[in-house]
């Protein structure tokens, strides 16, 4: 077996068939419920960052046979882990090598950090914690079939808002003119301390939301916003975030949620929601579903997600490790490769 670097931008179109391939082989192992992959922009899913961010990426290879893949975002104080391993092929050392390259390669940066997600239920989670990574994060991921929606019942909770406020659709994401208070509004959720552990990070000023949305676009990733506006002062009082990714189009995924504390009490987080669901039943007729995550123990957003028919299905964690501490139980000095 080797391990070797891999840029995605460039790689031939054969070898992002064989990612998909194992990809989608790890899906139907760890969780049939996902739809498969599919070959659209998954290039660019794959190598398009933020322009303050790169991503290091690394194939396990027998021969021509792709055996797994691991790549590390390099953004913040945090390396982010992605790995997969071919279903047929775990408990061979392929993950184990694979973490090696990426840990090594995290302490070369200059990061003393690696963070990864793990879906509950699934190998990873014993994976990970044999290698020294710790939980420091859990939630619950929630799916809503569509085909169970009272559509009827639904536009009138987008209607239930309190004297004052509008609600505004924006396909594509925010206006530029209203980009400032979009992000001020969006800045609220540094207020909540769980945030902190998030390894999906959000947007919090106007430039970075800016060349957020760009990177969304540019990674197959369509955005759809709703927004609450406080009529007397013009403010944005609320918002709500959905991303349709190309690569697997029948599952939309729910992003950032935002009631502004001032503006609390008043309906918005439901009514907001309830009418992204109704803007998107007609934008992206071919939805199957709607993922979203919240913080398990949150009581205000689980309330609102099961009146909507959310249903919770997956605890999602997030795993950390001192990158020195897995060198160290892969057996290898911190200061050399694996």
């Amino acid at each position: 077996m080797q391990v070797r670097e891999w840029d995605p931008a460039a790689a031939p179109a054969e070898g992002l068939k064989a990612l998909l391939r194992a990809a989608n082989l790890a899906v139907a192992a760890d969780v049939p419920e996902d739809p498969p992959w599919r070959p659209d922009s998954f290039r660019e899913y794959l190598s398009v960052t933020m322009p303050d961010e790169r991503r290091v990426s690394w194939l396990a290879l027998d021969g021509d046979d792709l055996l797994g893949y691991v790549s590390i975002l390099l953004v913040g104080d945090v390396a982010v882990l992605e790995l997969l391993v071919r279903p047929d092929v775990r408990r061979t050392g392929v993950g184990t090598a694979l973490l090696g390259a990426a840990a090594t390669r995290a302490r070369a940066e200059g990061y003393g950090s690696i963070g990864v997600e793990v879906i509950g239920d699934t190998p990873a989670g014993d994976f990970f914690e044999a290698q020294g990574f710790r939980c420091a994060f859990v939630e619950m991921r929630n799916l809503l079939d569509l085909s169970t929606v009272d559509w009827t019942q639904l536009a009138t909770m987008a209607e239930s808002v309190g004297s004052g406020y509008r609600l505004e659709y924006h396909p594509g994401g925010p206006a530029e003119s209203i980009l400032d208070e979009y992000a001020k509004a969006k800045a609220t959720m540094r207020l909540n301390p769980a945030y902190d552990l998030e390894l999906r990070p959000s947007s919090y000023d106007s430039e970075r939301l800016r060349a957020s949305l760009a990177t969304l676009h540019a990674r197959g990733l369509k955005p759809y916003v709703v927004l609450a506006v406080h009529e007397p002062s013009g403010t944005v009082a609320g918002l709500t975030e959905v991303v349709v990714p190309a690569q697997r189009p029948t599952r939309a995924d729910q992003y950032d949620t935002v009631v502004v504390q001032a503006h609390r009490g008043y309906g918005l987080g439901r009514a907001l929601k309830a009418r992204m669901l109704s803007e998107l039943r007609a934008a992206e007729p071919q939805l199957l579903d709607v993922q979203t995550w919240n913080a398990v123990g949150a009581k205000a957003v689980t309330r609102i997600n099961d009146e909507l028919g959310f249903r919770p299905n997956r605890e999602w964690r997030e795993y950390e490790a001192d990158v020195d501490e897995v060198l160290r139980r892969l057996g290898a000095p911190a200061d050399q490769a694996p």
